[in-house]
């Protein structure tokens, strides 16, 4: 899929871990949303992603940004890694893969020598006007979430006339 930095984010509805329906225009003109797609719940890469996302929370929303992570599992596993691991943002069911189809992280992938269809781990930060500003496709989780806070740092001080 081509980029969507500096197009409209797609809009979408999912229930969160709670069974709550989340949509993207819940946060229009009020904040940044850093979207992160990850592939499946309790697995190493998408815990360690997870639990770097938790110990920055605070950075993130003192920037005026929500966490919303989205993966294919439902509701019951949403809970239940938010539970274990004490996840301060919601995690949001998209078990039909619409939404990731929507930002073309629904790919083909291979596994030893298998090949399935599945989440490529990607991560989209969206501005208050609802405009991708960012995207980060094929991440890798190691200094991942350092870089998104350096963007979006960068990004609301040049929103508020600073410059860096």
């Amino acid at each position: 899929m081509s980029t969507l930095e500096g197009l409209h984010a797609p809009e979408f509805t999912l229930q969160n871990e709670k069974g709550n329906p989340v949509s993207l225009s819940d946060y229009a003109g009020k904040k940044y949303v850093i979207l992160y797609f990850y592939p499946k719940d309790s697995t190493p890469g998408c815990t360690l992603e997870a639990q770097t996302f938790k110990e920055s929370h605070s950075d993130f929303s003192a920037l005026d940004a929500v966490i919303l992570g989205v993966s294919p599992d439902g509701e019951a596993s949403h809970l239940k890694f938010i539970d274990k691991h004490g996840l301060p943002f919601s995690l949001l069911a998209d078990t039909e893969h619409t939404v990731c189809e929507l930002y073309g992280v629904w790919k083909l992938k291979k596994t030893f020598g298998k090949e399935y269809m599945g989440v490529e781990r990607s991560t989209f930060l969206i501005d208050p006007t609802g405009t991708v500003i960012k995207e980060w496709r094929k991440v890798k989780v190691d200094g991942h979430i350092d870089t998104v806070y350096r963007t979006l740092l960068q990004v609301s001080n040049e929103g508020n006339g600073e410059s860096q």
